[in-house]
């Protein structure tokens, strides 16, 4: 049995579970692993300096897949961004379909990848904002619940009433994203009227991420109760994993006289990438969302999709002993 959806369909994918783009995580050996598997994997372009490098990292993924993934590209404020241009121009002139847009101001992306064939899903933490990129021709959304690790915006909405409200709203497909990480989840996202989900911190945990068995280790050790949501302050919300880092960070940001130099010490994204390579999480801070409580194993991807779509199917099948006439 399987799970045909509109997302299935218009990705050209067996089942409806979509990688997140993870910093220094959505690399090829991960993404090819998902894709393989049935899913949609998706290559994080931000994590090569250059355009020229993230050209090769896409056709080293084509290498270890036949199957579809994409690129995420996320957008970063001004002042920090990288040549857009030059990765946009590499991932159309590379063969890829599909491309994740998050972040600010994706209106020329999604306007440019449009005009020449690409599938875009542009992440979004609310409606208003899902809306805005349905206008600018984002083909899917992908709405994240307040349960999710990164950036859950300062709206503090949680995926059971976020999602339904999206699915409302749209006419475009969503994908559920935030806190999803077995098939009872996907099952309740579809009830939910999304047409699959995006998983992030249950790709973490698998044997193919590239990441340290220790960091692993600490998704496995921790429970839904240990995240801890930083940068609150200065409006730009961050949900991390526990560490001694992230709590470090909580009881600065307590302080009354706190200012962002207190605090960048400990927040730059290469002490995170260090963290993540050597397994020394006092390095910096490790992302990861409230599906940690859901997590106990590190499977492969490929039995990681095939156990989550058996347990959506029986659950799903369930629910539809539970009707009566």
């Amino acid at each position: 049995m399987t799970i045909t959806t509109p997302i299935t369909t218009l990705l050209g994918i067996e089942h409806p579970i979509v990688q997140g783009g993870m910093m220094w995580v959505g690399r090829p050996e991960l993404v090819a692993a998902i894709s393989n598997a049935g899913g949609l994997g998706m290559l994080t372009a931000l994590i090569w300096p250059t355009a020229e490098e993230l050209r090769e990292q896409i056709a080293l993924t084509r290498s270890l897949t036949d199957k579809p993934f994409g690129v995420n590209l996320t957008l970063l404020p001004v002042g920090r961004a990288p040549d857009y241009p030059a990765l946009r121009k590499v991932i159309v002139e590379s063969g890829v379909r599909i491309v994740e847009t998050a972040g600010h101001s994706p209106h020329e992306h999604i306007a440019d990848l449009k005009a020449q064939g690409v599938t875009v899903i542009h992440k979004c933490t609310s409606v208003r904002h899902a809306l805005s990129a349905q206008k600018m021709g984002a083909d899917i959304v992908t709405i994240d619940g307040f349960e999710c690790a990164g950036h859950p915006g300062e709206d503090d909405v949680g995926g059971i009433v976020l999602i339904p409200a999206a699915v409302d709203a749209l006419s475009i497909p969503v994908l559920g994203c935030g806190g999803f990480a077995d098939g009872r989840g996907l099952a309740a996202a579809l009830a939910l009227g999304a047409q699959g989900i995006t998983m992030g911190t249950r790709f973490c945990a698998t044997v193919e991420a590239p990441i340290h068995d220790k960091v692993k280790q600490v998704i496995l050790n921790n429970d839904e109760r240990d995240t801890r949501l930083i940068l609150r302050g200065f409006k730009n919300t961050a949900r991390v994993a526990y560490t001694a880092v992230s709590a470090k960070v909580v009881e600065l940001s307590a302080r009354p006289d706190v200012d962002f130099e207190m605090l960048r010490p400990y927040v730059p994204g290469e002490h995170g990438r260090r963290a993540l390579e050597s397994g020394d999480i006092e390095q910096g801070l490790v992302w990861a969302s409230q599906a940690q409580g859901l997590i106990h194993d590190l499977p492969t991807c490929a039995q990681l999709i095939d156990r989550i779509m058996t347990q959506a199917q029986s659950v799903m099948a369930r629910s539809s002993d539970l009707v009566s006439a």
